[in-house]
């Protein structure tokens, strides 16, 4: 079987995967924004359709939209449940951050590629390295911290941030089912096929909950910042999937892994130049660590090299 062999480009690799980190790191706030004038479903919804919609005119004007006999040669069940999650993470994750705060979010979101991980090893019968095993250990270590220092606000507002957490975790755990299933479809269909396909399917599953007249009405502000929103998905998965042609999968996904810390950069501050729109966010020594070594441990179970198969 051939294996993909990058270019060798590794700067313009680490280039793209920074552009990657930047956009996923920004979007929290972005959203956080965006969910003070609009409802969950119509913001999900103008995303996914905006998606489909420049990826599809992306692949008309390359004559590369897929055809009815290239979508019947692969799983339309698997299809369903991918697209089926996709939409579920996007929903999850949108109600997890309503009720918590970016940063909270943007390190429980690091669950996602963990179980992904995990889920290989049940699924495609992967396995880890003693190395991955030890940074699977230190990211368990970092959540604990993270949520013992976090245990006293949820406590005081546990209608808020214990559901926004809640949430967030179900996220993740959707997005690992997406993606083992798109794993699964590559042998099939191309990315940007089973992508479009994805958007195109989530656009039509969220149109009935969706009330798009309010759109209308935003200021020069919100509503850059909604065009933002659904262009954010196209560009930051363009230039991972791009960055994935120059550089190692475990180099881009290492990089990935500092998301976290861009949005407690970010955060911290647009909380000083723009306190109306993102509020500050506190911080005790215990929970900066936590996410300092969520962010090792992931580090640590991308660099680590794969064990073979069994």
């Amino acid at each position: 079987m051939l294996l993909h062999k990058t270019s060798g480009r590794w700067r313009l690799g680490l280039t793209l995967s920074l552009i990657t980190v930047f956009l996923w790191g920004i979007l929290p706030l972005a959203l956080t924004v965006m969910l003070q004038v609009l409802d969950v479903y119509t913001l999900t919804w103008f995303r996914f359709a905006i998606a489909f919609g420049l990826l599809a005119a992306y692949l008309a004007a390359r004559q590369q939209l897929p055809s009815l006999q290239q979508l019947r040669s692969t799983s339309l069940g698997l299809l369903a449940i991918a697209t089926v999650f996709l939409g579920l993470n996007y929903l999850f994750y949108l109600q997890g951050l309503n009720h918590t705060s970016p940063t909270n979010a943007q390190v429980l979101i690091q669950l996602a590629p963990v179980l992904l991980g995990l889920g290989g090893l049940v699924v495609f019968k992967e396995r880890y390295t003693t190395g991955q095993w030890c940074g699977l250990g230190i990211l368990a270590l970092g959540f604990t911290l993270f949520f013992h220092a976090q245990l006293k606000t949820v406590l005081a507002a546990a209608s808020t941030y214990l559901i926004g957490n809640s949430l967030i975790v179900v996220a993740a755990i959707v997005w690992a089912i997406y993606a083992l299933a798109q794993k699964q479809l590559l042998q099939k269909l191309p990315s940007s096929t089973i992508m479009l396909v994805i958007y195109g399917g989530c656009t039509l599953l969220f149109t009935p909950l969706a009330t798009p007249h309010p759109i209308l009405t935003l200021n020069s502000l919100h509503l850059g910042l909604l065009v933002f929103c659904g262009l954010n998905t196209l560009m930051a998965y363009g230039a991972f999937a791009e960055a994935l042609e120059h550089w190692e999968a475990s180099q881009v996904s290492a990089v990935l892994a500092l998301t976290p810390l861009v949005t407690l950069s970010l955060v911290w501050t647009a909380s000083r130049f723009i306190p109306t729109l993102i509020a500050p966010e506190h911080w005790t020594g215990l929970g900066l660590l936590g996410a300092i070594l969520v962010v090792c441990g992931s580090i640590s179970i991308a660099l680590a090299k794969k064990a073979p198969a069994s």
